[in-house]
């Protein structure tokens, strides 16, 4: 680790309403400082009646969400399409270059900076983003907004099939819980090293500039609510590089602010993106209790920025991860159909099928369950119906992740046919992962690779099923689309 601990400092309670509304108060690293931003007394009493309500409803822990104050970049100083990116694990080298060109006031230099080949414990990229928040807050680049509030969130996109959504939700602090209280739940592995870089960069500037994205499910009652409580004009109102329409509402009234967190008191959350920033916001909250020697269940680093989304939306979208296999040390398209034969049914198919048409089929194939489709150079084969054979290299999981199609493709073609090990798929060194489909046929008939697959996305309903059940998929199971903007709104911890 480059980045030391940062101490978490004492917390103090300055006045009741602290006890409600923890999320915004400020936690010094050497003596206590009062909260910049008090909550009203309206404020107060409608979260006790809130909590009130549900200790005689139910006393089962569930999700709790908070208003908070954000920390967003003053719009009479820079435009937000200048400032703003794509999730820093999204953003490319030719992406973070032309972000560095868009504004001196980019995110990226916070979220994703240059790394120098001189840095050291003293100077390097986590020590140089804490210095720029710093600066931009004293320069008032970036401004906290006066009241607690809670952001309607709105992305307007046509999808890879050109049609076009609206993806509704909105942006506050959640607690931050352990897997074990069955409040969040994860559906995807996490690995080692995105983590300890995430946990880098949060202890040395003490703010989450991006959201996590959350999904909760009910039949549209907390959208109403926002959309009665929001102004008519949007806060923030940007498009990003891909013709995504962003826009944010800022809704402080008590009254909906009140409604929203009793309505989300009684849901249990899944986690669609975000899931090493999740258990690095809970490593980081670990540390913190430990170095206070208490646990405050109201202090800051106990909370963190999420968009909550219902699974319910219909502008809730998820795209397919093709996977593509390169570079092995040998390979047969004859050998692989004779192999895959005894696992599935396979089927020959025109060699030079274009994207449109695979994706076509495959969705016709996968109403009926298991259905990949499998390219090579000079050849294209649809498997499906799986075979009793494959339940072999499935053993230990449970049926639900065995009817998963992703699930299929990496025991029993990754690692059953191909011989690729877990470790060796884990660390991507045979394997790629793109979504465009189009892009995959051409990697395999350019000579780049030796097979790719492509599939149908995951429904959202089996990926709830799996993360309820306390499982997990493969890396890269399901592709949310469009990502959350990252610049839009921050959560500082003092």
């Amino acid at each position: 680790m480059l980045a030391q601990v940062t101490p978490c400092g004492a917390v103090f309670l300055s006045n009741p309403r602290d006890k409600y509304f923890g999320s915004h108060r400020k936690e010094p690293r050497e003596t206590a400082r009062p909260a910049r931003h008090p909550i009203s007394d309206r404020f107060l009493h409608l979260i006790l009646a809130a909590n009130l309500l549900q200790s005689k409803v139910s006393y089962k822990l569930m999700a709790d969400i908070r208003p908070f104050p954000a920390l967003r970049y003053n719009l009479r100083r820079v435009t937000a399409a200048e400032v703003v990116t794509q999730p820093y694990d999204k953003i490319t080298p030719a992406m973070q270059e032309r972000y560095y060109a868009a504004s001196p006031y980019n995110l990226v230099r916070i979220i994703l900076g240059r790394r120098n080949p001189s840095d050291n414990t003293v100077e390097n990229v986590y020590t140089r983003a804490a210095a720029y928040a710093r600066d931009w807050r004293k320069n008032g680049i970036f401004q906290q907004d006066a009241s607690p509030s809670i952001y309607r969130y709105s992305q307007t996109f046509t999808a890879p099939s050109g049609q076009k959504f609206e993806r509704r939700g909105f942006i506050a602090s959640g607690r931050v819980e352990d897997y074990s209280a069955k409040v969040v739940f994860r559906h995807e592995q996490t690995l080692a090293k995105p983590k300890a870089d995430r946990l880098d960069l949060l202890r040395a500037t003490r703010a989450h500039y991006e959201q996590l994205f959350l999904l909760y499910e009910d039949s549209g009652q907390i959208d109403d609510l926002l959309r009665r409580g929001a102004a008519s004009a949007p806060t923030i109102d940007v498009a990003d590089e891909y013709g995504v329409s962003h826009r944010v509402w800022q809704v402080s009234d008590p009254a909906v602010v009140g409604s929203v967190h009793a309505e989300m008191r009684d849901k249990q959350l899944v986690i669609a993106d975000g899931h090493h920033r999740y258990e690095t916001a809970l490593n980081f909250r670990n540390e913190c209790r430990a170095s206070s020697g208490t646990s405050d269940p109201d202090a800051a680093h106990e909370f963190v920025m999420m968009t909550f989304v219902n699974m319910n939306d219909p502008g809730l979208l998820v795209l397919p991860t093709h996977r593509v296999v390169h570079s092995l040390k040998s390979f047969s398209a004859d050998e692989f159909r004779k192999a895959s034969a005894e696992f599935f049914e396979v089927g020959e198919i025109d060699a030079s099928i274009d994207a449109a048409k695979a994706t076509a089929l495959l969705k016709d194939k996968g109403k009926n369950g298991t259905a990949l489709l499998a390219v090579t150079a000079d050849r294209a084969l649809i498997l499906h119906s799986p075979k009793p054979a494959g339940a072999r290299l499935m053993t230990g999981l449970s049926s639900r992740q065995q009817a998963l199609d992703v699930v299929q493709l990496h025991k029993v073609l990754l690692e059953g046919v191909l011989k690729l090990s877990e470790e060796s798929i884990r660390n991507q060194e045979n394997l790629s992962y793109l979504r465009e489909a189009s892009e995959a046929l051409a990697q395999v008939r350019k000579g780049e690779a030796n097979i790719a697959f492509l599939m149908n996305p995951c429904p959202v309903q089996q990926v709830r099923d799996v993360a309820f059940a306390g499982e997990v998929m493969p890396q890269k199971s399901t592709d949310f689309y469009p990502k959350l903007l990252s610049g839009l709104t921050a959560y500082a911890l003092d």
